[in-house]
């Protein structure tokens, strides 16, 4: 088989849980070299959920997920290690260390796992910070940047080992429109000057629509839908059409099942 044609990500049955609670349904999802994809959905929708269980950060209950080749439920620690040097994630809350300065933050990722001299760290450390706009800014702390700058030192960090593949958990969350907008347009740079395969988690639309290639829909653990931005926008879901729109749903409730959620006792 070309590994080129074949799927750096692929997700297969998986089904997750917190307690007794089912969070994911089964899901199929798989990512292509070289596309942004897009991972959309409301808050409570399994996203994160999804995403941790992509990095390995959580073990498959039932399914399973291949990243990079490597079947994340069944390796050991030395393997998912040698799978995540490989990649590159942006937390959502950016998850700079605040007693490190921004440049030791992004310098962080070489000066664990590789034997670069520190001449070559400083420079490569400071080249992703001037990629993102924020060159000579090395020298401050997290606490002296903003909520935008955050978030581009955090993936200058991500990027600083050159990941094949890099995760980026909402990245406007919180931001204004035109820092978003900022981050929107680094992020279809990432993917066309360094050819990075790109996962994007979000639940905001305009940011969905501009950078995506294909974005999945999830929904209270369930899959509604893949494809692209035309195709997401014209579906005939209604569950799709509410999120689109930002029409409340209703909620049924089951008298049965809500009195036994009232009753049962703690396992």
């Amino acid at each position: 088989m070309n590994e080129s044609a074949s799927p750096l990500i692929e997700v297969v049955g998986l089904e997750a849980f917190y307690g007794r609670r089912r969070i994911l349904h089964g899901v199929d999802f798989s990512v292509n070299r070289g596309e942004i994809r897009v991972i959309m959905g409301g808050s409570g929708s399994g996203k994160s959920t999804l995403l941790r269980h992509i990095i390995g950060l959580q073990r498959p209950v039932s399914g399973t997920v291949n990243i990079l080749g490597v079947d994340v439920g069944r390796s050991d620690a030395q393997a998912l290690l040698a799978v995540r040097r490989r990649l590159g994630v942006s937390f959502q809350g950016g998850a700079l260390i605040t007693s490190m300065s921004v440049g030791d933050n992004v310098a962080l990722p070489l000066r664990e796992h590789t034997q670069l001299d520190e001449t070559t760290i400083r420079i490569m450390s400071r080249l992703k910070l001037e990629f993102v706009n924020l060159g000579g800014f090395h020298d401050l702390m997290p606490s002296q940047l903003s909520g935008g700058m955050i978030k581009r030192a955090a993936l200058a960090r991500a990027i600083v080992m050159d990941p094949e593949l890099l995760f980026f958990d909402e990245p406007s969350a919180g931001l204004d429109p035109v820092v978003s907008a900022e981050l929107d347009e680094l992020i279809l740079r990432l993917r066309d000057a360094l050819r990075m395969t790109i996962v994007v988690v979000t639940h905001e639309l305009e940011s969905a629509f501009r950078i995506a290639d294909r974005i999945t829909v999830l929904d209270q653990g369930d899959v509604l839908t893949t494809g692209t931005v035309a195709e997401v926008r014209a579906s005939e879901n209604e569950r799709i059409q509410d999120l689109l729109n930002r029409r409340p749903r209703s909620v049924e409730v089951d008298v049965d099942e809500y009195l036994r959620r009232l009753t049962e006792e703690d396992a």
